[in-house]
């Protein structure tokens, strides 16, 4: 038996000690994560720091060490994650719908867990915990495979939580981590189908690429955000640069900011130096179209290939569009179905844009950056689905389930 295949076995029967688990012993469970997670802080960023270090000597950009990073702040927000988490309503059980046929049969559909769930990211720790709870509240066991870089890292708040698991009656193989982290193992667990029900990859466009292209396990595409935020004619431009700065400067490292910026051309020579203004103040390097460098003495030629980049950094392009319609056709196909925004004061042109922007997010006069469970009142989220099927938006407790049917006879034939 393979390393994976032992994973995949070891899920697969802490799977029934977890199936048999009520609500409130998970939420017992999460709670002692959350404890144990604060009480190795210290640990945890030492291990942590061994990361940076290699990190740094890699050469690493600013915005690839900040999502690495832990401190004592960003793991109590970890712990907070797992308590909140334990907050939330369990939706194992829900009845969904009752269907009374006239022949006597009851159908109850109701929800049950996804499976064995594996989840492929990057430099994110943070994520090991997010993922791990999220999965045990919903009765999922999960794998963990983390990347390289933040290995220390995941393999210490791995083991912490499954030392506080091994308190609890759910068994500590409900998370697991892969510890081998070269892309053979990767390819392992994107093939394990005979123990993993589903696959959630988090990261880069080339992690997700690299597993839709590669999986035979059922995959869950979340993640690469080429966020767009466009300025129509006659909108607020107080309003806008707000909207814009805030997009792509609040957290320029995570799905959610905003990549590219689209101006209507009758406001584009007013406009632009204003948001600038708001823009420079974070030090974010310009790329624009031929109007925008006029406007603009210290913004770059953008290339083609800046439109389809996730910079996940203070970098933006900017585009100069003759209105709404060339914004739309211009996200529908530069843009990757993740958080995309118009500020405008045209009712006509917001309804067009919501109804033919293809994406999982689609916002009126307000940032991109709300695209989150949280600020959408879901709770914590394992990530946000860019795909149509199953889920899409922020992937909160609800769409890490499946359902099934009971039916109730009394003797019925068919």
């Amino acid at each position: 038996m393979t390393y994976l295949e032992q994973l995949g076995k070891n899920a697969k029967a802490a799977g029934r000690t977890l199936a048999l688990a009520g609500t409130s012993e998970k939420n017992e469970a999460l709670r002692r994560m959350a404890k144990a997670l604060l009480a190795a802080s210290d640990e945890i960023i030492e291990f942590n720091k061994i990361d940076l270090s290699n990190s740094r000597k890699a050469r690493m950009s600013s915005a690839f060490l900040d999502r690495l990073s832990l401190d004592e702040k960003r793991i109590q927000d970890m712990a907070n994650g797992l308590i909140e988490t334990a907050g939330l309503d369990d939706p194992v059980g829900e009845i969904i719908e009752v269907i009374n046929r006239d022949n006597g049969l009851e159908i109850i559909k109701t929800r049950v867990p996804l499976g064995v769930v594996g989840i492929i990211y990057e430099a994110r720790p943070n994520v090991t915990s997010d993922a791990a709870g999220l999965c045990l509240k919903t009765g999922n066991p999960v794998i963990l495979r983390g990347g390289s870089s933040a290995l220390n890292s995941n393999k210490a708040i791995a083991a912490v939580m499954r030392r506080a698991l091994s308190e609890t009656p759910i068994h500590q193989d409900s998370i697991q981590l892969v510890e081998n982290t070269d892309r053979e193992t990767a390819l392992g667990l994107m093939r394990l189908n005979e123990y993993v029900n589903v696959l959630i990859p988090r990261g880069s466009a080339s992690l997700i690429n690299e597993v839709k292209n590669n999986a035979t396990v059922p995959v869950i595409e979340t993640g690469v955000g080429i966020c767009h935020v466009y300025v129509d004619a006659g909108s607020d431009q107080n309003m806008a640069v707000s909207i814009t700065v805030n997009a792509k400067t609040s957290k320029p490292s995570v799905c959610n900011a905003a990549e590219v910026l689209l101006v209507h051309e009758d406001i584009y020579r007013e406009f632009l130096p204003k948001v600038y203004e708001g823009l420079r103040k974070f030090n974010v390097e310009i790329r624009g179209c031929e109007k925008t460098c006029r406007v603009l003495e210290a913004a770059l030629p953008a290339g083609p290939e800046d439109f389809d980049t996730e910079f996940l950094d203070y970098i933006m392009a900017v585009k100069i569009v003759s209105g709404v319609d060339e914004a739309i056709c211009h996200i529908n196909l530069h843009g990757t179905r993740h958080s995309e925004a118009i500020v405008t004061q045209n009712h006509d042109n917001a309804l067009r844009f919501t109804s033919e922007v293809d994406a999982a997010a689609v916002y009126v006069n307000a940032s991109t950056r709300f695209t989150d469970g949280g600020e959408f009142g879901m709770g914590a989220e394992i990530g946000i689905s860019t795909q149509m099927l199953h889920a899409r938006g922020p992937m909160g407790l609800r769409e890490l389930t499946s359902y099934k049917y009971i039916i109730k006879g009394n003797g019925q034939v068919r």
